[in-house]
């Protein structure tokens, strides 16, 4: 069974317990990582700017702690393999489902299960809807 390293368990450490009972039951069965949890106001405000991020501090559901957000990414982290960030999202998006937790996908930002209909894809992104 697969399981967290010390670095992405820190980082999930640092997120919402809906967040963190999602990602401990996907971890079960879908070796992932946690790129991302809270985040700082400079690491938001160079996301910002570098524009992978649409939101400023402290806007982001990055920003709250713990945070409302995480970014996750199928382990090992392949960032030319589109298709493994949608099956993955599918899978973790089923989770919260189960659990039911009311979570957004970055791939699927309006929820609608149109994946092309968004105009910002952010296929690492998880946050709850509250």
């Amino acid at each position: 069974m697969p399981k967290f390293s010390a670095l992405s368990q820190s980082r999930l450490n640092m997120c919402h317990p809906d967040l963190k009972a999602i990602f401990q039951k996907v971890i079960q069965d879908f070796d992932c990582s946690i790129l991302e949890g809270h985040r700082d106001e400079a690491t938001q405000s160079l996301y910002f700017k570098e524009g992978k991020s649409k939101v400023q501090y402290p806007f982001s559901k990055h920003n709250r702690l713990p945070s409302l957000a995480v970014d996750a990414a199928p382990y090992p982290v392949d960032w030319n393999d589109k298709k493994r960030f949608c099956f993955f999202a599918g899978y973790v998006m089923g989770v919260a489902k189960m659990l039911k937790i009311k979570l957004c996908w970055g791939g699927d930002w309006d929820n609608d299960k149109d994946l092309k209909d968004q105009t910002f894809n952010d296929l690492v992104h998880f946050e709850l809807i509250v």
